[in-house]
């Protein structure tokens, strides 16, 4: 939820013609960009191409924003923001009412949410360590960002790099800002005041990283930082940054060089922990592969020797019962050769007995002759 100190949103149908009263520099409205507490952005078309229109009902807020965008985009060898191209007074041709606007460069690319989503989360570090880059610079200038949110960043194409595109919430360091997004804002958390300190945009930093994360914004409960502690705990991505994330929330880091130095040292630890975990998991699927291959080779091995021993066992019992073929034709001719001794003595023990009766009865024949003879 944004600051509610708005001056009211300015509708302007595609196709309105912005024609400036002073330097005569005429723009047409092609769609809306967005909405801030200091006005309302258009894409519009001007005579070297599309640029970003910037109106409001406040003459000071657009001579504020466009003093800081003049003077933040003269780092020396570092881009900031949008360039400056034209500012002036628009008059309603119908209401007769009177608008300020100022003109920038057009930054063509997509929102940070939406190229994390499509291109991964591990994008995420590398453009905050961009975002800590640029505030760095801004900070030595004397200034804060203030209103610092995805929002107000976009990802250029080709290189991809981060831009901001919206710089009303610009504040001179010392001094109170006053416009902000309540998740973003410190004070919203109880975890600091507004006044313009580079803690205050460290924080917001801290929590576009966490918002990055969890894919959404959260509602305060009264709890302050054990809440959004709770959030990195209940976050498996946020988890390994937890202690770089509580330093932001805290205000413990002192630059927002500092910062970024922090978080390239917790990524190169992190790199490294899953270089570590990556080469385990490959020894431990080489082990396995191993250790298969083994069992596989130990299944084969007891299969055949299965195998082997079934078909040994088969012959066995093939010979066995070929033996036994072969013993039974010789006990039968066995049976029958002592079958034929055993007639043929029968028949010798009854040829004898027949011969002992016949010479018996021949002898008692002789002798009853000789008797008969007497």
């Amino acid at each position: 939820m944004m600051n509610n100190q708005l001056n009211g949103q300015i509708s302007l149908a595609p196709g309105t013609l912005i024609t400036g009263k002073w330097n005569n520099n005429q723009y047409e409205i092609k769609s809306l960009l967005g909405n801030g507490a200091n006005g309302t952005v258009y894409l519009a078309s001007g005579k070297n191409g599309n640029v970003a229109l910037k109106l409001s009902k406040d003459s000071t807020n657009i001579t504020n924003e466009v003093n800081v965008l003049k003077k933040i985009t003269q780092v020396q060898d570092t881009f900031l923001g949008p360039s400056f191209i034209d500012v002036d007074d628009y008059v309603d041709s119908v209401s007769r009412e009177c608008y300020y606007f100022y003109v920038m460069e057009y930054v063509n690319g997509v929102s940070l949410p939406k190229f994390i989503e499509r291109n991964g989360i591990e994008w995420s570090s590398i453009f905050i360590i961009q975002v800590l880059s640029l505030l760095d610079k801004l900070h030595h200038k004397g200034y804060i960002f203030g209103d610092l949110k995805t929002d107000n960043l976009l990802v250029t194409k080709e290189p991809n790099r981060i831009q901001w595109i919206d710089f009303g919430g610009v504040t001179q360091i010392g001094r109170a800002v006053k416009e902000f997004t309540e998740f973003f804002d410190r004070g919203y958390w109880g975890l600091g005041t507004r006044k313009a300190e580079i803690s205050y945009d460290l924080f917001a930093v801290t929590m576009i990283f966490i918002h990055l994360h969890c894919k959404k914004q959260f509602l305060k409960n009264g709890q302050g930082i054990k809440q959004i502690e709770q959030v990195i705990d209940q976050t498996q991505a946020l988890t390994p940054y937890k202690e770089f994330l509580m330093r932001g929330l805290k205000g413990e880091y002192v630059s927002a060089n500092a910062m970024k130095q922090a978080l390239l040292m917790y990524e190169q630890k992190i790199n490294a922990t899953k270089k570590k975990n990556k080469a385990q998991q490959a020894t431990a699927a080489q082990n396995n592969s191993v250790n298969q291959t083994r069992q596989s080779k130990q299944q084969n091995q007891a299969a055949n020797q299965s195998r082997h021993s079934k078909k040994h066992n088969q012959a066995a019992n093939q010979t066995t019962q070929s033996k036994n073929q072969n013993q039974m034709p010789n006990q039968s001719t066995q049976s029958r050769s002592a079958n034929s001794v055993y007639v043929k003595k029968k028949k010798k023990r009854s040829h004898w007995f027949e011969t002992s009766t016949i010479l018996l009865l021949m002898g008692l024949a002789y002798v009853l002759y000789f008797y008969y003879q007497l």
